[in-house]
């Protein structure tokens, strides 16, 4: 309804204004009389509260007051009234008639009386939930723009373009960047520098780029290296508009991983032909790899699988051979060169064995710390000897050379493998002929071992043997190693010498390479593991000059299944004065030892039926813990030997063995400490 109330004691005039400022206004406009509390109110009540336009007091509008904000504005408007104040404002939340509060900025006008009693309150109340709700608004979004400009992990910034001594917009400064900027592009505390004061020497291309996006309002995406800081970037520019602000905002990453992964990539594309010929390399190197490791195991095969009982049937010659030498034919010249005719070629043929087992790596071995130069310098008579007054030895040894822990008898058998080796390369060539053997520290690296399948990087003592003869072409030097392969005319080799020393550097974890040009001699290289850690050096004892005897009084217990070999085992230790009792297997042998405690060895074969040799060792040690014990055997796996190696704390003695090396080994035996 029209608002038709006139104040008290004002014209017409008065009136009138005071209603055309009522309609003129939006606000909700209230007068309050002080007296009663009486409230008048403007259509705008209805308007924008939803109330119906009413005559209310003034506990009728505190009641519509929110409560939090209840107290706090009927005491400042009391306040004011109490006072001498004319003017109030205030802001609290509003009730409207559909229950939700609209907040509202309100604000009156306190009318006097001549004595200065206040008398009527005059004010308007403006709806500010609009404002409030879009004020509110633009806090979160500016919240939510500030986490995301805090947070995100590309960098992002704005710049402002700059006139300056090079023209206009020819250079820029960060008005503001987030924290992944450093992050992305490397470079810290950006806003405030300028391009041309960061990045001098590219501030031209960046100053290009990012300008024409500003001048013609295209945003653009590029990639571009940040020379400064090595950083390869992913970017997005666009202007900030209006374009006379002069800004462009830019969002980018750090893609350097990827980049060079794509460089990488397409250098590998573009390699493609030559990796599909290195990987054909390597798979033919693999596939030889792997013929080398079956002919081995084939060799291995064959040999263990004969090993066993030839070695057992040359013991037989050569022990049979010894005693006819030993017994009955000292004093007849002419019946002793046929017997040594026939011992050496048993002992040939015994050999023969051996180096294929060397080859196939099954030969049992017995490392030791060893000094490769004392080894060498302890040779240097028998080489000598083998390579003839022709020929001139060289030495050439390292000082402080590493120890290394291999077989020493292996290792020279090695050597002097070589050393003949090169001595025939040499009959033909004439001049100067010389065989140098040097040795030296040497350290394998994973470029040179990765070239070479089962090889550790690591250090090693290299042992070379060099001869000045008339070298091998390539496709000799590839079979040189191979089993029953010589270029030795025949009778003059049986192509197992070089095979033997493959497999004994093979089987000590070391390598062996070969170099060789036709004309200009050849070098074989043996490369030793390097023993690390504490280790006793031994000096090896002179060679004994007679036999060692027993004294009768020892007794020794023989076990061998095989009736020729038990016999002739029993009569050569008989012969070197040793008490012998026999057993044809474990179960015999055990109560041979129950009932003779004063059984001092037990000589046993390695590979019999039922118990094995090294059980019955085992049993054996188990009842008389002193008990001293040797094996024999002509070929053995995995009962004495493991990984090539034979077991700690056992002796063996290999078939075929000689009357000497049999009394030399029981007595070392019995004489141990262990």
């Amino acid at each position: 309804m029209p608002y038709t109330d006139v104040p008290e004691g004002s014209s017409a005039s008065i009136a009138d204004r005071y209603r055309l400022a009522m309609l003129a206004t939006n606000d909700a406009i209230w007068d309050w009389r002080l007296a009663d509390g009486h409230v008048v109110w403007s259509p705008a009540l209805t308007e924008l509260f939803g109330h119906p336009q009413l005559q209310t007091t003034a506990q009728w509008w505190l009641d519509h007051i929110h409560p939090d904000d209840r107290a706090r504005v009927d005491a400042d408007i009391h306040a004011i009234i109490d006072g001498t104040g004319t003017a109030w404002t205030g802001e609290y939340r509003f009730l409207r008639a559909d229950g939700s509060y609209a907040h509202i900025f309100d604000r009156g006008s306190v009318l006097r009386d001549a004595s200065g009693v206040a008398v009527r309150m005059i004010g308007a109340m403006l709806d500010l939930s609009e404002r409030k709700a879009a004020e509110a608004a633009l806090r979160e979004r500016e919240q939510q723009y500030q986490a995301l400009f805090e947070r995100i992990d590309e960098g992002f910034c704005v710049i402002e373009f700059l006139d300056g001594p090079h023209g206009p917009m020819s250079d820029y400064v960060h008005v503001s960047a987030n924290p992944a900027y450093l992050a992305n592009a490397g470079i810290p505390d950006v806003v405030g520098q300028k391009v041309r004061e960061m990045v001098p020497n590219e501030a031209e291309g960046w100053v290009e780029i990012y300008r024409r996006v500003l001048v013609t309002g295209e945003p653009v995406r590029f990639e571009r290296e940040l020379v400064a800081t090595g950083r390869y970037l992913e970017l997005a520019a666009f202007r900030i508009e209006p374009p006379s602000k002069r800004q462009v905002a830019v969002l980018f990453q750090d893609v350097t991983a990827r980049h060079r992964a794509e460089i990488a990539l397409r250098e590998l594309n573009d390699t493609l032909e030559r990796r599909v010929q290195a990987e054909v390399a390597d798979r033919l190197k693999a596939e030889e790899a792997l013929r080398q490791s079956q002919k081995m195991e084939a060799v291995g095969q064959l040999t263990g699988g004969i090993a066993h009982d030839f070695n057992n049937m040359l013991a037989v010659v050569i022990s049979s051979l010894d005693l006819l030498d030993r017994k009955f034919l000292r004093a007849d010249p002419q019946a002793m060169r046929y017997v040594d005719a026939a011992r050496n070629g048993a002992r040939r043929a015994a050999q023969l064995t051996q180096r294929l087992l060397a080859f196939s790596r099954q030969q049992p071995l017995q490392p030791e710390p060893l000094d490769v130069n004392q080894l060498v310098a302890g040779m240097s008579d028998l080489l000598r000897h083998s390579l003839g007054g022709a020929i001139r030895l060289e030495t050439v040894q390292a000082g402080g050379l590493w120890r290394t822990h291999a077989d020493p008898n292996q290792l020279e058998s090695a050597i002097l493998n070589l050393a003949v080796n090169g001595r025939d390369a040499m009959d033909d060539v004439a001049g100067d002929a010389r065989l140098t053997i040097e040795t030296a520290n040497c350290h394998l690296d994973e470029r040179y071992v990765a070239e070479h399948p089962g090889l550790q990087p690591g250090q090693y003592v290299m042992i070379a043997v060099t001869d000045t003869g008339t070298g091998m072409p390539p496709e000799v030097v590839a079979k040189a190693f191979d089993p029953f392969f010589t270029t030795k005319e025949v009778g003059r080799g049986t192509g197992l010498g070089l095979s033997q020393v493959y497999g004994f550097v093979k089987q000590s974890g070391g390598h062996v390479r070969i170099y060789s040009e036709l004309g200009q001699g050849t070098t074989v290289k043996l490369y030793m593991p390097r023993l690390l850690g504490a280790y006793d050096d031994r000096a090896g004892g002179a060679a004994e000059a007679v036999i060692p005897q027993g004294d009768g009084r020892e007794l020794v217990l023989v076990v061998e299944d095989e009736a020729v070999v038990r016999q002739m085992s029993v009569e050569a230790l008989q012969e070197l004065g040793y008490g012998v009792l026999e057993a044809d297997g474990a179960e015999a042998a055990l109560k041979l030892l129950d009932s003779h405690p004063d059984i001092a060895l037990l000589f046993t074969d390695v590979v019999m039926p039922g118990l094995n040799g090294r059980k019955l060792g085992d049993e054996a040690r188990r009842r008389r813990p002193a008990l001293k014990v040797l094996f024999t055997t002509g070929y053995t796996r995995n009962a004495v030997v493991h990984n090539g190696v034979l077991d700690p704390g056992v002796h063996l003695i290999g078939k075929p063995f000689t009357l000497e090396e049999l009394g030399t080994r029981v007595r070392q035996v019995l004489d141990a400490t262990d």
